[in-house]
Parts: C-alpha cells; structure tokens; sequence
C-alpha cells in the first residue's frame, strides 16, 4: 500500500529518542516507504518529541508547522514524550494526524492504514503504569549507533517528567541487547553508545549493567562502545575497572551533577551528596588514563541563592571536570518543584547559565591542551566539511583533519596538532589503528 511513498523523520531531545526513531524507520521502511529529507516534501512526517524543558515544547510546535509547509497534504505524526505527557494539546495543533504514546510508537505500521487526511485526529495513548518494554537501536543515521538498553526511572527528581513520559525502570535481556549489537556490528558500525534513561539501573535477573558491559566486551565486530550518562551513584568498582581494562570501553563517562549544593542536591531528590560525587570523579581521572569526564549541571532551581550557584561553581572548578551540559530549570507541569518556594528569576537563570557556559569552554580548553602533540585512536565520520573531515577521539575530543574518502567511518591513529579557532583540534594522520 505504501510501497514508494516517501517518510521523513525529525527527532528531538535524547540518544534514546535517536533510537527509537531510527527503530521506527526500519519498520516503515519495510512496509514499502522510502525515507527522505526532513527538509524535502514527503507523504508522512514522523515526529519523536521530548519534553524535557519549555523549550523542547516550543521547538516541537515549531517543527510540525515546518512539516506542513513543506507538504500540506502530508500525513504527520507525533510520538515521544510530549505525545505521552500532553496527547490533547498535539492533537489541537493545525496539521497533525495522529498522536503515538509510549506504547504505541512502534505499532506505526499498524496504526497507519491510510495516509488520507481526517478531520478528527487519532490519538493513540496509555497508561503510564502499563507501558512494555520494546527494544531499539539506531543504524545508518550517523557513525556511532546508540543502542537502548532501559527505559523508564523510578527516581524520584522533582523537577523531572520522565518517569511521567515513560514509566518506571525496565529493561531488555542482556541476550537481546548482545543480538542487537552483533547486528550493528554486521552493518559495519564501529561505535556504539549505550543509552536508556537510567541504563547503570540496568537489571536482566540477577544480572546488572558491569555483567551486561562485560558481555558486550567480548563482540569482535564491535571496535568501541561509550557509556551514556550514568548517574554517580550508580558507578561500581567492577564499571570502573572493566573501562579502565577494555580496548573497546571508551575513557568517557558522562555523569549528572545537577548542582554543586547538598541543600539544593537534597531539594532535587537525587541520590548523592557532592562528597560522594567528588569521590567518584576523582578516582575515575585517577585511575583511568586520559579520561574524558563531562557533567550536567541545573541552574535556577528553586530555593538557589546566589550562595548555593556559588557553591556549584566552585565546585565544579575544583573537580577533574572536562565539560558541561549546563541546563536553565524549566518548571514542568505535574512535578513537586513546582509548588517550592523561592523562585528563580529568568534574568538570574541567564546569567548564571552564562558563567558555568563559560566555565565549559574554559575546562574544555584546558583539556584539549593537556593532550596537545600526544596521539590517540579517533573515528572518523564520513561528511566533507569545506574540505575537513571530522571525528572524535577515544577520550571525546572532537578533532578534524583534511578530507579523505578512505578515512571515512574508520578507526585511525591521529596526532593532535592545535586547537583552531573555532575551538576544534587539528589532527594528523600517524599509522592505521
């Protein structure tokens, strides 16, 4: 029925939405559409939504009036978070014909009988305490694959809908997660990015997320997998140690801080102090050579003087730290942090979003020069950038070097040259990986 009709997909927010949208492609894929640019004109418009921030949010509606100007007849559909929160406000918005919950979104096939446009728009949609568990991985999109192993929390963060977008914490069997990963290895991937919402909760029986990373250990046709973001308190010495034993376990971690006050820590609800965080971070750049260490960091929650920002921004500047996500707090509706007291001018939050931005760059800088004129393993990915090709190192420095086809998508020994301008290291090629 729908054999030569073209699919476009646009994916906001996390690796995981990556995922699933890339799952979903597949699956139309083998119903007969042909996947085509989300800028060309298209029979159906795919659209896997996060709703993290107010931003998120906006940025959603943003791209479904998009979707409609490139094709008004165009059938589009939106899945992902802001679908499962918020399926009535989707379904009120000129253009859209159908609203996926988080049970729903991989029943597309199913679900799309026609591509004929109706006045009434069908939503899709669940009950958070019965969503299934459906596995997923990205191929063909980038030069990594990011494959889900977990999905849902049980935290209780309250400044955060997720587990209201997705439910509570399950998982795939670590048998499924290693086929999946021989998968991407026949497709000639060489990274893998392990990615669910909370994947160190990771549980397959009595099995938990070190058992699952030493089994993926020992795929031959995979070259390199990174860990995801893995909450602090959720590092064991067996994770630490077997990434800082493997060839293929990246020296990367990326690991929520969220803020660098215990008042404020402890307002969240997160399940760590700083004494703990600190520790962790300082005996992974101890023990781990050159690694790599990033961090999120919320500013503006409610009840965050000017001395508790203060004390997340020394902290930090204390810390063997090589980046930040750095997040301004959006209240979210449905979430306790909404009735706290004491709130956080907008003004306020971007200023201090502004420091810690600036903070980054100043970690990122110093970090890029602690490696300069050393070499390192890189993978390459394959678009020509005015003649660069760019990639990223072992220890997620980004790097380019001139363009050549026979260097895309491999693994290459590379010596870092400088740091250009634009804040990117120059690399040369040394000897084959």
């Amino acid at each position: 029925m729908f054999k030569g009709k073209k699919a476009a997909f646009y994916t906001l927010g996390c690796k995981l939405n990556f995922s699933e949208t890339s799952t979903i492609g597949r699956q139309l894929s083998a119903c007969g559409f042909i996947k085509t640019d989300f800028e060309k004109p298209a029979d159906l418009y795919v659209i896997n939504t996060c709703s993290v921030t107010e931003n998120a949010n906006r940025e959603c509606r943003r791209i479904i009036r998009k979707a409609k100007n490139n094709s008004p007849s165009a059938f589009i559909v939106v899945t992902g978070c802001f679908a499962q929160l918020k399926p009535k406000e989707l379904a009120d918005i000129k253009g859209v014909d159908m609203v996926l919950g988080a049970n729903d979104k991989f029943n597309l096939p199913k679900l799309l009988t026609n591509l004929e446009k109706n006045t009434e728009v069908q939503v899709h949609g669940c009950e958070i305490d019965k969503l299934n568990y459906f596995s997923s991985y990205s191929l063909n999109d980038r030069t990594r694959s990011f494959l889900k192993i977990q999905d849902g929390c049980n935290y209780p963060c309250t400044y955060c809908t997720i587990p209201l977008a997705r439910g509570k914490s399950r998982c795939d069997s670590i048998e499924n997660i290693i086929a999946s990963a021989k998968n991407i290895g026949s497709r000639g991937v060489k990274e893998i990015v392990i990615t669910g919402v909370n994947i160190g909760d990771f549980k397959d029986k009595n099995r938990g997320f070190s058992s699952l990373i030493n089994e993926l250990d020992k795929i031959d046709s995979i070259e390199r997998y990174r860990i995801s973001s893995i909450e602090p308190n959720l590092i064991t010495e067996e994770i630490m140690e077997l990434v800082k034993n493997s060839k293929k376990f990246m020296p990367h971690f990326h690991i929520p801080l969220q803020s660098g006050s215990d008042i404020i820590l402890g307002k969240m609800k997160r399940r760590y102090q700083t004494k703990l965080y600190r520790n962790k971070v300082d005996r992974i750049s101890r023990e781990i050579k050159d690694v790599c260490i990033g961090a999120d960091v919320i500013v503006g929650f409610p009840g965050e003087t000017d001395e508790e920002f203060n004390k997340t921004l020394n902290f930090i500047k204390d810390l063997p730290i090589s980046y930040l996500h750095v997040f301004s707090y959006s209240e979210r509706e449905n979430t306790p942090a909404t009735k706290f007291d004491n709130k956080v001018t907008k003004k306020i939050k971007a200023e201090r979003s502004k420091k810690l931005r600036i903070l980054s760059k100043k970690l990122q800088n110093a970090f890029y020069k602690k490696h300069l004129h050393t070499k390192h393993s890189a993978l390459f990915e394959q678009d020509n950038h005015n003649g660069m090709l760019y990639g990223f190192t072992d220890n997620y420095i980004k790097i380019k070097a001139p363009f050549n086809q026979q260097i895309c998508k491999t693994k290459q020994k590379v010596k870092l040259l400088e740091i250009d301008t634009d804040g990117i290291m120059k690399a040369e090629l040394t000897t084959t990986n």
